[in-house]
């Protein structure tokens, strides 16, 4: 399935932990129809002495939501739905993300 969220784009979370939190996706899995944001679902993880971390100890870090928990933020700063739309330039067909909220291009 193609995803309609892509990376840098601004979401917010509506299901589950960090519900009603906002970021930036830093990254996008769509095997496993999942998304990573900046800032959300953080989770504590134990590590070991390294360069990375010359003291170890516990880090928090993002871990990926579900691409069915959040929503793409227009500009306006409100959760939409998004709809693709093809148009014609020249011979080639362009795709553009149409938000369903003001009718704007994202």
């Amino acid at each position: 399935m193609k995803l309609k969220i892509k990376k840098g784009d601004t979401i917010k979370v509506i299901a589950g932990n960090s519900k009603g939190a906002t970021g930036r996706v830093l990254q996008v899995l769509p095997s496993k129809m999942q998304v990573l944001v900046e800032g959300v679902n953080l989770r504590s993880k134990a590590v070991r002495a390294s360069q990375q971390h010359p003291n170890g100890g516990i880090i928090k870090m993002e871990v990926p939501v579900h691409y069915s928990n959040v929503q793409l933020v227009d500009k306006n700063g409100k959760p939409t739905r998004v709809t693709r739309v093809r148009t014609a330039v020249g011979e080639k067909t362009v795709v553009k993300r149409i938000a369903k909220t003001t009718q704007e291009e994202l």
